[in-house]
């Protein structure tokens, strides 16, 4: 062992998350602002060991299904951690009851250390968890009204005709001039127009349709939008043609 981590003997895994769905400011809230402060603290504390980061971008905090907090958490069971370090109590969970379990009883249980640095929560300490109940009840309340305002918007959106998903539908593209608004592709939408003449007005399967399309060789949606796609090694459409379920 160095030196210079001879008198660091708590291993303290570094938590980081966020998410947009939990209405956080992805500036203020980043991944690399969360690691600096978390690293300047750890740096700060001469007991403290920098033991592995944890990293869960994109996930909410109401629920704990995450990958990184779940392999942060079969750590503590393997025994390579005894300390957390969030950057404040709401990266960690939003939840109250959830958040109230790991924090008052299985961190606890299994003598690990949990330190909220915005918070100013240190359970080594003995004002540490003063004020969590009220903290955890306050960021469940802030995670409910932030989900019912992401839901009105997207409510007020739908009901304008606006366009909510990433991607477009086959047969449309995303306007350039208008945003949330889709116009006719070109070259898809003639496409869609003629699989719907040979399905009702000529009466062809949608086997037929697909062969047709085959043998014109037209690519199928997933390709033409460039849409990542998983093949098995033994597929049943190597060539990636267009198929029927």
């Amino acid at each position: 062992m160095s030196i210079v981590n001879s008198y660091r003997s708590i291993r303290a895994a570094k938590y980081i998350r966020l998410s947009r769905d939990d209405g956080d400011d992805r500036e203020s809230e980043s991944v690399e602002n969360q690691r600096d402060i978390i690293d300047n603290y750890i740096l700060g504390h001469k007991e403290l060991f920098d033991a592995g980061e944890y990293v869960d971008d994109g996930f909410t905090g109401t629920n704990f299904d995450r990958p990184g907090f779940q392999r942060m958490l079969k750590d503590i069971e393997d025994g390579k951690i005894n300390c957390i370090i969030t950057k404040d109590l709401s990266r960690f969970g939003r939840d109250h009851i959830d958040t109230g379990y790991y924090l008052e009883r299985y961190l606890p249980a299994k003598a690990i250390r949990y330190i909220a640095i915005g918070d100013n929560v240190d359970t080594s300490k003995s004002d540490g968890l003063q004020f969590l109940t009220f903290k955890l009840s306050f960021n469940d309340y802030y995670a409910q009204d932030i989900s019912n305002k992401i839901k009105s918007v997207k409510q007020r959106k739908i009901e304008k005709g606006e366009y909510q998903a990433g991607i477009p539908p086959y047969g449309y593209k995303k306007d350039t001039e208008i945003k949330n608004h889709l116009v006719p592709d070109e070259y898809s939408s003639q496409i869609v127009k003629e699989i719907f003449d040979m399905y009702i007005n000529k009466g062809m399967s949608t086997i037929k349709i697909a062969d047709e399309l085959n043998r014109r060789e037209i690519l199928p949606p997933a390709v033409y939008l460039k849409i990542p796609t998983y093949i098995k090694r033994k597929s049943v459409n190597p060539s990636r043609k267009i198929c029927v379920a």
